[in-house]
């Protein structure tokens, strides 16, 4: 059967890729581990912010550890997702568009630094009852991040080459 027919048409034209060429950390099966971590540090800063945003609230107000904890993650996926939602909806995507790609990009990497960070919070000895004022706490929440930076970073990784993750991103920046 000749295939030829298949290849003339201009959805097989593979010159508009090359402009992509110099992007290597983001082409498939290709990923550095500079853009996974470049990915990770994107997550975790937003991640960060949500997270001791809600734990600062949490405290103030003298909620419980797990209202506390709630508030955190929920805050965490927040702004983590809106990272990446504002700057693609600054690249031109509408918000139905914007929303679903940001999820498709942090959903994971989002997830696993929660479950590393709020873990290590919570297997601290007295970090869940440590006040702002206390060193404990800003170490185990500090310290969580950085673990989960380490572990997460590995999982972006795998996923942007398999052109998942960040990956979707990328067509945006």
């Amino acid at each position: 059967m000749d295939h030829s027919a298949h290849h003339t048409s201009a959805a097989h034209d593979h010159t508009a890729h090359q402009a992509h060429a110099g992007h290597a950390g983001h082409q498939m099966g290709s990923v550095t581990w500079g853009a996974a971590a470049r990915a990770t540090l994107h997550c975790l800063t937003g991640c960060a912010i949500g997270e001791i945003l809600g734990m600062v609230i949490g405290t103030a107000l003298m909620w419980g550890n797990v209202q506390t904890m709630i508030l955190a993650i929920t805050l965490a996926f927040v702004f983590g997702y809106s990272f990446t939602l504002f700057a693609v909806r600054r690249a031109g995507l509408d918000w139905k568009s914007a929303i679903k790609v940001a999820l498709a990009a942090d959903t994971v990497s989002i997830a696993v630094m929660e479950l590393v960070d709020n873990g290590i919070i919570a297997l601290t000895p007295g970090a869940m009852d440590a006040h702002l004022s206390d060193a404990l706490f800003w170490t185990a929440l500090l310290g969580g991040f950085a673990v989960a930076f380490v572990i997460t970073t590995p999982v972006n990784k795998w996923m942007i080459g398999r052109g998942k993750g960040h990956a979707v991103v990328h067509a945006y920046h």
